[in-house]
């Protein structure tokens, strides 16, 4: 009965962080024009420059990576795939949630940043992710000991800079900070993955 448990404790973990993800993006991130980094950022770039759907499009460019993940970590692989769709469904479905309520952009970036961070976060524990990237950070993590976090961060910053000609410079600057408040809770959530 005990791996009945982890399987309805993982869940529930991956629901709250798809639900904080969803939320912070929809609420925080989208009415600013800012930009997430890795697959949601991918996805956010979909939407502000083509007007596609950015859950959808993050599970489409996140294809690749997860038949690789088949292959390499069956576990990983299936707990994935969860956190793929939730948090896709999530970002679509509270997509109408733009306008609810609109913060001055500084103080937009900090809570967005936290929601995203800490929902990442909470999936990264539970051995999910919310794209490729995400993906691809815990592989190469388990593989060489690295921190999740900071690997998220790394590939955060690539797509931020692809985005940039995108969003305008004052989006990319205050995107900047809402990423980085995005990999700061991600780190400190993932800290013990260094270890594992």
């Amino acid at each position: 009965m005990k791996w009945v448990k982890n399987v309805i404790r993982t869940f529930i973990v991956i629901i709250a962080g798809s639900l904080l993800v969803g939320l912070g993006i929809n609420m925080f991130f989208v009415p600013h024009h800012f930009l997430d980094g890795g697959m949601i950022g991918v996805g956010l770039i979909s939407y502000y420059w083509f007007g596609f759907k950015p859950g959808l499009t993050i599970i489409l460019f996140s294809l690749p990576l997860y038949i690789l993940a088949f292959f390499m970590n069956r576990t990983l692989f299936y707990n994935s795939v969860h956190g793929l769709w939730l948090s896709s469904i999530m970002i679509d479905l509270f997509h109408h949630w733009k306008s609810f309520i609109i913060l001055p952009p500084l103080m937009s970036a900090l809570i967005g940043g936290a929601f995203v961070g800490v929902g990442i976060g909470l999936m990264l524990r539970g051995d999910s992710a919310t794209g490729g990237s995400d993906l691809l950070a815990q592989l190469i993590g388990k593989s060489f000991h690295v921190n999740v976090g900071k690997l998220i961060f790394m590939f955060d910053s690539i797509v931020l800079v692809i985005g940039w000609p995108i969003i305008g410079t004052e989006s990319f600057l205050y995107s900047l900070f809402a990423v980085s408040t995005v990999g700061f809770f991600t780190t400190i959530l993932t800290h013990h993955m260094e270890e594992g």
